[in-house]
């Protein structure tokens, strides 16, 4: 297969099953977020078989896959090692209810790769494994507060679903922003209970956490703000958390549901050499299939451990599941697997900065090679917090996104989102990649 990929062709077939689909899911859809209809198209794309970077949808056209299941497809579509290990495990029972060989392997390995896993828990999904590590933090110190920044996203559930993509009008003073609910449905005690603070400022973060004195179980923040068009920290910002959380007695949570393992073996505490008490994960830890984790220092977690902490789960870390994450971390934990993302993804990135230079475009490309994003900013410089998005060209995202996807490139349709990059993407998926940005911000 050489580098071009063919310009889409028509999608009728996603239409007709979108139609069907409303007649039985709410919305036709199985996630808010699968509504992805940039462009002309007013319904989302389905997809029905894929292999290594790319994947094809219903009518038969192909892309190369930067959404890659919102980065849990870390190696890639159908990889054949996984497939192999995953049809072993059919054959021999998915899933018993009871404890599993797999899962004590898999809890070493992640501890033998993460600077700061002591213990591990395993969950299902990220949401719920933030529930898990903020009930962990809450039953160590005996306090109910958590602090989060403005913009980060951990999980659709109530606990933090708080202040994710506040519109400006309700969003509140800049240093001490509103506590705002990501949907309705979620109690006012919860939300009472989430203090909001700007991400990548010291003095504000100071005064927000005197101001809480006492009050706060835990400071939680993605390392790379993933769902905030991977906005980086600052220089010595995360550093910052960790002297300020240590010396007031608070638990800083990490959430490398994004971040975890595709960053580097170590994630994104080995990439910022910030170690906290706890983090999360889920992505590219089950490769495609549904797990999570939270883990971290054993002096968090003994509360959980000796069970005066509660959680549980039915499918908890299933044979089949864990199968899948030793088999992704084994991967990932090779380093030249992990530079080859990051390497690649770097390619990508400087290609987009050289159209736009050519098309004198201002925009952004930030965030690090395993994930990035373009933002089109007024003047090209990158952002540093949630409201800087606020004032992003997002017309101007959803026209090179549209002009990407007919060009058989699949990226994320929200602008605040991120590419994510297999362990597999070729030398063809990236010139064709290449090609088509180049295209693209000739059309823009």
């Amino acid at each position: 297969m050489n580098g071009h990929i063919q310009a889409l062709g028509g999608t009728d077939s996603s239409r007709a099953w979108f139609d069907r689909a409303q007649e039985s899911l709410a919305g036709g859809i199985s996630s808010s977020s699968r509504l992805t209809s940039t462009g002309p198209h007013p319904y989302p794309l389905y997809m029905v078989s894929g292999s290594g970077a790319r994947i094809r949808d219903v009518d038969g056209n192909e892309y190369v896959d930067y959404l890659l299941s919102y980065g849990s497809a870390v190696l890639g579509h159908a990889h054949p090692e996984l497939t192999e290990a995953l049809t072993a495990v059919l054959h021999t029972g998915t899933m018993f209810g009871t404890c599993n060989t797999p899962e004590v392997e898999l809890a070493e390995l992640i501890c033998d790769m993460v600077p700061g896993a002591e213990l591990v828990r395993f969950a299902n999904s990220g949401s719920e494994a933030v529930q898990g590590a903020v009930r962990a933090a809450r039953g160590y110190t005996g306090r109910s507060k958590i602090l989060k920044f403005e913009g980060h996203y951990h999980g659709w559930s109530d606990t933090l679903a708080i202040s994710n993509r506040p519109g400006a009008p309700e969003a509140g003073p800049y240093a001490a922003p509103h506590a705002v609910p990501h949907s309705p449905g979620i109690p006012a005690g919860i939300v009472d209970d989430v203090v909001v603070c700007p991400w990548n400022d010291a003095v504000a973060l100071r005064a927000l956490l005197d101001a809480h004195r006492g009050e706060l179980a835990a400071v939680i923040c993605e390392p790379i703000v993933a769902n905030n068009a991977c906005t980086m920290p600052a220089p010595g910002y995360l550093d910052l958390l960790r002297e300020e959380c240590t010396a007031r007695g608070i638990v800083l949570i990490f959430d490398e549901v994004c971040t975890g393992f595709r960053t580097g073996p170590g994630g994104a505490q080995a990439l910022f050499g910030v170690v906290p008490d706890l983090a999360v994960y889920s992505k590219a830890l089950g490769g495609g299939l549904p797990i999570a984790a939270f883990a971290g220092q054993r002096h968090v977690m003994e509360p959980l451990a000796q069970g005066h902490v509660k959680h549980g789960g039915t499918y908890n870390a299933s044979p089949l599941c864990a199968t899948s994450a030793l088999v992704s971390l084994r991967h990932l934990n090779q380093p030249g697997v992990t530079k080859r993302i990051d390497e690649s993804g770097r390619r990508l990135m400087e290609a987009i900065r050289r159209a736009a230079h050519d098309r004198r475009i201002p925009c952004s490309v930030q965030g690090v090679g395993a994930m990035f994003q373009t933002v089109f900013t007024a003047d090209g410089t990158p952002t540093r917090q949630y409201r800087d998005l606020l004032h992003t060209d997002q017309a101007r995202y959803h026209a090179f996104r549209h002009e990407l996807l007919k060009r058989g490139i699949h990226t994320n349709a929200y602008g605040m989102a991120c590419w994510f990059v297999a362990a597999t993407v070729t030398e063809d998926d990236l010139d064709a990649t290449c090609e088509a940005v180049t295209e693209a911000f000739g059309v823009l």
